[in-house]
């Protein structure tokens, strides 16, 4: 050990007459600590948000979607689902129908966003299939199925038949229905009459309920297969486009590209991260500015640092002074200074990722902290710790502590011994 670095821990260890500086220490370096912690800690939760909601966005939304300038005719559909299915790291390539619907129960009324898959695409429905809460994907196979008895309209009992829909689990409690139950659908999207027109009414039984995590998609989303979505908007063979997932989520913007080259320029193909760009800018956005206001504490123990090291030049002057005239150099003088501020920021540091370490490895496994899932789309506070992360603050954290070491370890190097000594 180099007699710099003795000294400079020597002078850590107050003696009696110097228990305020002593204090300020350990102000100084839990306030390191602290810090550290909080910013690991709020880092790790909003990566760990952004994940959970890619995660939900990616595993209900289609990851790639090619459409065009209107519906697509069914030659069309085939030319961009070869296409897709043609492109290296494309799992499932299906034609989808998308519309706006009103959802009508014995009791509630909701407008719904219907989607109409291909049921027999199981590598399509892989990731939704995951979300089923009651009930099976399979059931869309089913065009019709046998519901029961109801009265017509003579108030005889007749066999009822009805195509199956899947339904968000906060959109079957908000219009108070379970699996089994009938619903109604009426599309605006009718078929034109003499006198205008005509909205499309089907019947329909709740065949399962989905909880994908996101309440938007709860609440608002129901599944019937691709026929019954395109007798519901009057498109004949027509689908809206062509949903394609992939093997690796972040090569969709360039399967996409490539996707859209080869289609040409009557065709688009857009990606899951370009579909949701305001979102995800918004969370990296929020991220980045937490992490920059959480870093002005760290800053605050860095002044608190800058005051006990010139506290502690003041009161070792008459050393500085003994230590130069034994010979030590101004460098020497700045180095024992300058390892003490930095002491104090490595505790404080490695105090505080080992008090952010176990703060995230706390809220990961018991999950104590509960949220509204109907404001942030999430039922947990999520947590995914990375260590290119906490690299990242424990450097930010040396760096400021070091900036703020320099100072006062330069002004006790300036100190003159003849001057210092003058009165001893």
């Amino acid at each position: 050990m180099s007699y710099e670095l003795f000294i400079s821990l020597r002078y850590l260890k107050a003696k009696r007459k110097q228990t305020f500086i002593s204090l300020i220490t350990f102000i100084s370096i839990a306030g390191v600590a602290i810090g550290v912690t909080a910013l690991i800690a709020v880092l790790a939760v909003m990566t760990g948000a952004q994940n959970d909601i890619r995660d939900k966005i990616v595993g209900a939304n289609s990851h790639i979607v090619i459409s065009a300038a209107g519906p697509m005719a069914p030659a069309e559909a085939g030319a961009a689902r070869a296409a897709a299915l043609a492109q290296e790291g494309v799992r499932s390539a299906s034609p989808f129908v998308f519309t706006q619907a009103i959802l009508t129960s014995e009791e509630k009324v909701a407008g719904v966003a219907i989607r109409g898959v291909d049921p027999a695409d199981a590598a399509a429905l892989a990731d939704f299939g995951g979300f089923m809460s009651d009930g099976s994907l399979d059931k869309l196979d089913e065009r019709y199925a046998k519901t029961g008895m109801e009265p017509d309209d003579l108030g005889d009992m007749v066999e009822t038949r009805r195509a199956p829909i899947i339904l968000g689990r906060e959109l079957a409690s908000l219009l108070r229905v379970d699996v089994g139950y009938p619903l109604r659908v009426v599309s605006p999207m009718g078929r034109m009459t003499p006198a205008g027109s005509a909205p499309i009414t089907r019947e329909y039984y709740v065949a399962g309920l989905f909880h994908a995590g996101m309440y938007e998609v709860d609440s608002t989303v129901a599944l019937v297969s691709v026929t019954e979505a395109q007798a519901l908007t009057n498109l004949g063979d027509r689908v809206t486009g062509v949903e394609v997932k992939v093997n690796d989520i972040y090569q969709a913007p360039a399967i996409a590209q490539a996707i859209s080259l080869r289609l040409g320029p009557m065709f688009r193909a857009r990606d899951w991260q370009s579909l949701n760009r305001n979102l995800f800018f918004a969370l990296a956005l929020e991220k980045t500015v937490i992490g920059l206001i959480l870093i002005l504490i760290i800053f605050v123990a860095a002044f608190n640092i800058v005051s006990t090291l010139i506290m502690v030049t003041l009161e070792k002057t008459r050393d500085i002074a003994i230590l130069k005239s034994m010979g030590a150099s101004r460098r020497s003088i700045m180095k024992i200074f300058f390892l003490e501020g930095f002491t104090i920021g490595a505790v404080g540091t490695a105090l505080g990722v080992a008090g952010g370490v176990t703060l995230c490895e706390l809220l990961k496994r018991y999950e104590f902290v509960k949220i509204p899932s109907d404001v942030y789309n999430l039922e947990r506070l999520p947590v995914a710790m990375r260590w290119e992360d906490v690299a990242l603050v424990c450097a930010a954290a040396l760096v400021i502590t070091v900036i703020a070491a320099l100072y006062p370890a330069w002004s006790a190097s300036r100190v003159d011994p003849a001057e210092a000594l003058r009165y001893e």
